[in-house]
């Protein structure tokens, strides 16, 4: 798939924009972004918390970093359609900058945020860097979204990219920063949810890309890096999943322990989901790393459907009880907020 063909259809096609930091239709605490201006220019105008920037039709080749100074900060697309709007760029963990470093897996995100109370809605967030346009770069993640910051709420987004699309992180190791994803649409192919925000997706679709490799797994979807004290990690509660890659190519999850905290116990509920067949329903979890076996981690599933939630062999598929389940709601996970 080339840069044209991954954003043709998702934004009625290529559109040409500038930079010039203009905001047509500014009205009380709205700025509104049309193609032509910069999206990152509109949320550095914002001053202090409670803004909303709408971004008209068209796609914006830029990156975008909202600091957490700018708190309860609103950015949505115009439209109901979040095909409508695509903030797209192409920087990968190998990256090189000016200055001869790389950018680094949360470095290469094309959307990132740290700030509390953020809402985004109706658009696209994508990287469309290609492992085959960069044979020399080994680094090969390429963020699209780096979220932090607590009461992070995504509604209707789609979030685009290959390896490592959406890094749902904390903004410090010692707090448990909340994170609800709903109604939205997310796919790649290697570890491509991953991190250690509490992160609810409730009624999201994840899909699998389809691989020119050989082997298998082609990779997975989520790679949770919960932290130990944290009894949440990440829930998919009435999602799905599909897949563009031939059945049983890819593992459900994998349990990602950074260099940086050795002592994560990678957390994930995966309930109420259709599983569908690019799955391996045998084997639906595998190692990072073989010191940190998935087997040690809390992995569990609950009433699954679907070919790739068949259970053949129990250990495989760890299960929660009950009332084990009664625990592991959006609820459960978001506390005193109700996004």
């Amino acid at each position: 798939m080339n840069r044209r063909t991954l954003l043709t259809g998702i934004a009625g096609g290529l559109v040409a924009v500038g930079t010039t930091p203009a905001f047509a239709g500014e009205r009380g605490r709205t700025l509104h972004v049309r193609p032509g201006e910069s999206v990152q220019a509109a949320v550095d105008a914002v001053d202090g918390s409670g803004w909303t920037v709408v971004v008209h039709p068209g796609t914006y080749r830029e990156v975008v970093n909202i600091p957490a100074d700018k708190a309860e900060l609103t950015v949505r697309g115009a439209t109901c359609d979040p095909r409508d709007v695509v903030i797209v760029f192409d920087h990968a963990n190998g990256t090189r900058k000016a200055d001869g470093t790389t950018y680094g897996t949360a470095g290469s995100a094309t959307f990132t945020s740290a700030a509390p109370g953020l809402t985004v809605r109706d658009l696209t967030l994508a990287n469309d860097w290609l492992r085959a346009d960069h044979p020399d770069i080994t680094g090969t993640q390429a963020v699209a979204a780096y979220t932090s910051g607590d009461r992070t709420h995504f509604d209707n987004v789609r979030l685009l990219a290959h390896q490592d699309t959406l890094f749902v992180d904390t903004t410090a190791l010692d707090v448990f920063d909340r994170q609800y994803f709903r109604h939205c649409y997310i796919e790649g192919d290697v570890d491509f949810v991953f991190g250690r925000a509490t992160a609810v997706f409730e009624h999201c679709h994840f899909h699998t890309l389809q691989r020119d490799v050989t082997f298998t797994p082609k990779g997975m979807v989520f790679a949770p890096s919960t932290a130990r004290a944290n009894p949440h990690g990440i829930l998919a509660v009435r999602s799905r999943i599909t897949s563009g890659a031939e059945d049983a190519a890819y593992r459900l999850a994998r349990p990602w322990v950074p260099s940086y905290e050795t002592t994560a116990w990678p957390s994930l509920v995966v309930r109420d989901t259709s599983i569908g067949s690019g799955i391996d329903p045998v084997t639906p979890y595998t190692n990072m790393r073989d010191a940190y076996p998935w087997q040690s981690m809390r992995f569990r599933e609950y009433r699954n459907t679907g070919p790739g939630a068949v259970i053949t062999v129990p250990e495989n598929r760890p299960q929660l009880t009950e009332s084990e389940a009664a625990l592991h709601t959006p609820a459960g996970y978001l506390g005193d907020w109700r996004p």
